[in-house]
């Protein structure tokens, strides 16, 4: 007599294999291909025969239908954001009959998507995520972000917002956070990562991270260490090195504080009304760049309002919902 538990524990073995090497075949065909990620694959082959055999199967299926659709030409191709749900799902179909093979798990079961977790946070509003696997994140003010995991890969996307990462280390499970067409892979990490309006930053406080877009603005994957900020703003890329104390100062928001160091009127307002709904108005150009060094608590629309009138002499107008403030 067959053993239930031997046969299902078989079978979540072969399941896992079958995903882990269908994410690999997906990151190969649609991701820019690095010497890392080619070292990474090789050692995971390395590991066993069934990974050989998973992963062979995968690809087979996988070029075999980018040749009849002419998805994929014979030479080199820049990776870009534009995925073929049709290649997709062959690369998918591809991953379950290795486990329908290996473990005769019916394919319906398997083509059930991982679950995709939704969390939002209001205007002022601060939460802390705890997922399973040990890591946590911080949501800032007016942040949306989605999770989903699988065997082979812990996935985030930031949709807008900010958010604070504390990542538990996995390498045969990356944790990767997508934001627009661009992607943060953990390497043992604490980061910042804001998404604006076309603007995006990634601040790193601790580990290493590798940033890399599907849009060919990184030709290859940027490695950060601790106080590099890298932003993405008008088709371009540029890091930049951040002091301890800067980058606790921009983390700020999760004591509850906003601390401004030699900022213009007008951005310290900007920043303000990202937690408040009730607005301050810069309206003219003079005291917008008039410059200030003070900390306030997310709260403080009044605080900064007091600060404007009393120390830097300027007016102060209360319309409805706004408080408008000028020379």
């Amino acid at each position: 007599m067959s053993d239930p538990s031997g046969e299902e524990a078989a079978a979540s073995n072969a399941k896992d294999i079958g995903e882990r090497a269908a994410d690999w075949v997906q990151r190969r065909a649609f991701w820019t291909w690095t010497q890392h990620e080619e070292a990474l694959l090789n050692t995971w082959l390395a590991e066993s025969l069934a990974h050989r055999i998973a992963y062979t199967r995968v690809e087979t299926a996988w070029n075999r239908t980018a040749r009849v659709t002419a998805l994929r030409s014979s030479g080199p191709v820049r990776r870009t954001a534009k995925r073929s749900w049709t290649s997709l799902m062959w690369v998918r179909m591809a991953a379950a009959l290795v486990v329908v093979t290996a473990a005769g798990i019916g394919a319906e079961q398997y083509f059930k998507a991982p679950p995709e977790v939704t969390y939002a946070t209001a205007i002022g509003k601060h939460e802390t995520i705890r997922l399973a696997d040990g890591s946590q994140i911080e949501l800032n003010t007016g942040t949306i972000l989605k999770t989903s995991h699988s065997a082979s890969h812990r996935l985030v996307k930031l949709i807008k917002g900010e958010a604070f990462f504390t990542i538990k280390h996995d390498g045969s499970k990356p944790f990767t956070v997508i934001a627009g067409n661009h992607r943060v892979t953990d390497l043992g990490t604490k980061f910042l990562m804001r998404s604006d309006p076309n603007r995006l930053e990634v601040a790193l406080v601790e580990g290493r991270a590798a940033f890399d877009s599907a849009d060919g603005q990184a030709e290859s994957p940027i490695v950060l260490t601790p106080g590099d900020s890298l932003v993405v703003s008008d088709n371009q890329i540029r890091t930049i090195r951040k002091s301890t104390q800067t980058l606790s100062d921009e983390l700020g928001w999760r004591r509850g504080m906003l601390v401004f160091e030699n900022t213009s009127l007008r951005q310290a307002a900007d920043e303000i009304n990202r937690y408040n709904n009730k607005k301050i108005v810069v309206a003219d150009q003079a005291a917008a760049q008039m410059k200030i060094s003070a900390a306030f608590p997310t709260t403080g629309v009044e605080d900064f309002v007091q600060l404007s009138h009393q120390l830097l002499g300027l007016q102060v107008e209360r319309r409805g919902g706004e408080v408008v403030i000028s020379r």
